[in-house]
Formats: structure tokens, C-alpha cells, sequence
């Protein structure tokens, strides 16, 4: 079942949802959870309203670049409330530069979090969908930092809230190193994130389902199920290796992935522009 094939009956309930959460995205100002509208275990209508915001977005001259897979990890799933991974779309708008200064007035209710991003170099569209085959279908993997950000206010969310919001995202920041899959395995990477010279955060390869390759598969058979298949060129992150953590104006995060090198970014104080 695609994300576009939902019973007509619950088409009121999606477009109220999208309108909740558009609303709170132009005021810059939280609102309440969706799921009153589409319940706190219905993916199918989440991936509706989140398609419905995604489409509204593009139409307006955004572009897609790639996934984000989010709720991978056990300290991230604890800390929010959830048990299963989900995914939403990065934007070309989304992304920022490496060592640059974003503007914090943007954000509503942003945290952070380190990553793998994979950049694919071939479309994974195939019938037999494996380890191996999403390892072949990767040009490279780069170090990345995700701010994720909340429509619901408080972050109050359960499964469906988050998935409709466009898996709670915010931002991200790629690496500049380059590394193949035979020069590194995701799965063996240790991580530290600094939050103004003080480690915040921590974890490895394996905090991200096991192996940031898991993840990357999960994604390439749901994408591959709902039909939309990741692409050559497509963005993935692959979800996060250790706690998210609170972001404020003036911060600057710094993460390191030995295997992949460093990447940071910093954040206006609030009322000035980076």
C-alpha cells in the first residue's frame, strides 16, 4: 500500500493533520500532537499527511536529496518514547555547511544528534534487497550532524506524530572526508559529540540498529515498499550513534568519527542572523 492509497473516509482527518502541523511550522510555534486526528499507530495515514507536507514543500521550489532514517538507536527510541525506526526527506534547504554559523531563529525545538550519511552511486530498485546489495549501491560515507527539530510541542510524540512531522527534522551538516565502504566499516565506528568544548554525547557504530548498514537496508525495502526507491545521488542518514541532546543559541557542536574525520557547526545567538 503506497502512502497516496488511503481511504477516502480518512482524507479529513490527513488534511487536518497537515494543516496542524503546516501552521506550526509558519508561526514558528509548536503545536499540539497530531495523532487526535490520525491516531498513535496508523503509519499508513502518517506517511500520508508527511507526503501531503512533502509535496507542499517541493511545489514551492524545495528538492528532495535524500532520506533521513530516524528512531535508530535504543537511547534515542528511550528518550522519545518508541520502539521502531522511521524515515522522512532531506531537503536541499535543510543542509548546511560544515564549520558554518546556522541561524537558531529557524528552529522551534531543536536537538542534535551524530550520524553516518551515505551517498549512494546507483538506484536501489532491485527485487533482491540485501546487506550486500545496499553495500554496492554506496559511493561513499561522510560524518554528519542532524539537528532534528519538533512541530509537536514539548516533544510529545508518539510513532505517528513523528512520522507525520517528516520524521521531527530540522537540518544537517555533512563531513568533508570521503570514505568508501573498503576503507571503513560503519558498524565498527566509535563516536563523540562536544557541546561547547564538553562531551555530550557518545556512542558506536552498533547504536544505530546494530550497524548503520541495517538501517540503510531497512530504508531501502520500506522506500522500495511504499514506491518511492532510493536513487544514484540520494543523501542518506542513517541514523543516530549515541543520545540527542538540547541545542541552544550560541552553541557550537563538534562530532568526530575518527574513521570519518570531524564536523561541526554553530548557532547564532537569538534575534541575530548567522
Amino acid at each position: 500500500m503506497t502512502r497516496s492509497m488511503v481511504a477516502p473516509a480518512a482524507q479529513d482527518r490527513i488534511d487536518a493533520a497537515v494543516a496542524r502541523l503546516t501552521e506550526a511550522a509558519a508561526r514558528r510555534s509548536p503545536a499540539e500532537p497530531v495523532r487526535d486526528l490520525i491516531g498513535s499507530t496508523d503509519l499508513s495515514l502518517a506517511y500520508a499527511v508527511q507526503e501531503r507536507i512533502t509535496a507542499a514543500r517541493v511545489a514551492t521550489g524545495a528538492r528532495i536529496i535524500g532520506r533521513k532514517i530516524g528512531l535508530t538507536s535504543e537511547a534515542i527510541q528511550s528518550q522519545v518514547g518508541v520502539t521502531e525506526p522511521d524515515f522522512g526527506v532531506l531537503f536541499d534547504n535543510m543542509q548546511r555547511q560544515d564549520g558554518s554559523v546556522a541561524e537558531f531563529d529557524g528552529l522551534l525545538q531543536p536537538k542534535a544528534e551524530v550520524e553516518i550519511a551515505f551517498v549512494l552511486s546507483r538506484d536501489l530498485d532491485v527485487a533482491e534487497l540485501d546487506k550486500e546489495a545496499v553495500r554496492h549501491a554506496v559511493d561513499y560515507a561522510v560524518a554528519a550532524i542532524e539537528i532534528v527539530d519538533s512541530r509537536v510541542k514539548g516533544w510529545d510524540i508518539t510513532i505517528t506524530d513523528t512520522v507525520a512531522d517528516n520524521a521531527s527534522s530540522g537540518a544537517f551538516v555533512l563531513g568533508s572526508r570521503k570514505c568508501r565502504l573498503d576503507q571503513f566499516e560503519p558498524v565498527d565506528v566509535t563516536m563523540t559529540m562536544t557541546q561547547n568544548g564538553t562531551v555530550v554525547s557518545s556512542g558506536t557504530g552498533r547504536d544505530c540498529l546494530g550497524d548503520p548498514i541495517n538501517a540503510l537496508l531497512w530504508l531501502a525495502e520500506k522506500s522500495q515498499e511504499l514506491g518511492t526507491p532510493l536513487l544514484a545521488g540520494d543523501v542518506v542518514l542513517s541514523g543516530a550513534l549515541g543520545p540527542m541532546v538540547d541545542v541552544r543559541p550560541g552553541d557550537v557542536l563538534i562530532a568526530d568519527i575518527p574513521s570519518l574525520g570531524s564536523v561541526s557547526i554553530s548557532f547564532s545567538q537569538e534575534g541575530k542572523n548567522a
